[in-house]
């Protein structure tokens, strides 16, 4: 059995490249075609840019198996304490940060407050707060059987929710799923995300259930890595066990399509099996390959990755309030990032790949927050 206390680089690389590419993913260039694999599938099927947010669900599940021996040790007064503090914490900076900056200008140029009769309650950091909490307290009080039990009870009851309470016609629409139904009967139209057309929260409540799952597989995968420690044993069962759950999502997905914005329960297995399949070769390139992993080329690009890893929410939260903040900078008649868009990136190179240069500096920019604080050993703690 491996030490409780021995580190896994791998699962620190995997959390820093999961930052590195959903700050790029969510920073596209203003005005411009977006490059294409970092695109969402517009509703059914799946791109690489669909594993972002998942993969981000599965570390967080990673790091609860490290803490959890702690609070299992402290006793279930201590446990509620720091999960419900936790979660609070990471739901309302998730809805402040919608609501940043609290205030706009009409088209005169009037100052107002943004009503909060118009801030959207839902969004990434809410899902990852509800599914850290629910995650919690499945690995806390179940035991791994019934844990697995519950997940297969969660992820074929979605797929019967989905179908009972939606549309009798469409029931997987856009406009027909029992997860907008459910959102608006409980928050409204004004609180919801409004990026798709119409009313729609991609991180809605009824669609977090099954993302709960992937945090608590996340969980067991890290406990599995931390007791069976770093052999090839360890990263063959985890590939197995990732190609047979991507085989399973896509024998499901014939029936229940994958859908990432309504998180289907062959979504869950898909983007837990392609997390299993990518951490395979992270192991075996930096746990069992120490050659490799110490050559200087490597160290410093793992260590790249660990800088976002460091401080992960942090470093998430700068680049979405950052971006904010440019934008309300004018340059002409323009604001600051589509000034540096149009007469940098795109005359670097037009369209598409200008865009994605554009996305990789403002990375860099989030890198550099995080390098900074990493050289001062500030590791900002939620």
């Amino acid at each position: 059995m491996a030490s409780s206390s021995q580190r896994f680089l791998s699962l620190d690389v995997l959390r820093g490249l999961t930052i590195c590419f959903m700050i790029i993913v969510n920073t596209g260039a203003p005005g411009v075609q977006a490059y294409p694999p970092l695109e969402h599938a517009h509703w059914f099927g799946f791109t690489p840019t669909d594993l972002v947010f998942p993969t981000f669900m599965f570390v967080v599940g990673n790091a609860m198996s490290f803490s959890m021996k702690k609070y299992v040790q402290q006793g279930p007064a201590a446990f509620w304490r720091k999960v419900v503090k936790r979660t609070v914490i990471i739901f309302l900076l998730g809805y402040l940060m919608y609501w940043f900056p609290f205030f706009d200008f009409t088209d005169s140029g009037q100052f107002y407050w943004k009503p909060i009769s118009h801030t959207r309650i839902m969004g990434v950091l809410q899902r990852i707060a509800l599914g850290y909490f629910f995650g919690s307290l499945i690995v806390y009080y179940l035991s791994k059987r019934a844990a697995m039990i519950l997940s297969a009870a969660i992820l074929l009851g979605y797929w019967g929710l989905l179908y009972l309470f939606g549309d009798p016609h469409a029931p997987l629409s856009m406009t027909g799923n029992a997860v907008l139904r459910l959102d608006r009967w409980l928050f409204g139209d004004n609180h919801l995300y409004h990026g798709e057309g119409i009313p729609f929260d991609p991180e809605g409540v009824l669609s977090t259930l099954p993302a709960i799952i992937n945090v608590v597989w996340g969980y067991y995968a890290g406990q599995f890595i931390q007791e069976k420690g770093k052999t090839y044993e360890t990263i063959a069962k985890l590939m197995m066990t990732g190609a047979i759950l991507c085989f399973i999502a896509l024998f499901w997905n014939l029936s229940f399509p994958i859908a990432k914005k309504l998180w289907t329960s062959p979504f869950v297995l898909y983007t837990v099996g392609l997390d299993l399949l990518i951490l395979g070769p992270l192991m075996y390139g930096l746990e069992l390959r120490t050659d490799l992993a110490r050559q200087p080329a490597m160290r410093r690009l793992t260590y790249f990755f660990e800088v976002f890893g460091r401080n992960p929410l942090f470093i998430y939260l700068v680049s979405e309030l950052l971006i904010v903040v440019l934008w309300m900078i004018p340059v002409g008649d323009v604001d600051l990032p589509q000034w540096v868009s149009d007469h940098i990136f795109q005359k670097i190179a037009a369209g598409a790949f200008g865009g994605l240069l554009y996305s990789l500096a403002y990375m860099g920019i989030c890198w550099l927050v995080g390098y900074f604080l990493d050289r001062r050993k500030i590791y900002i703690r939620v």
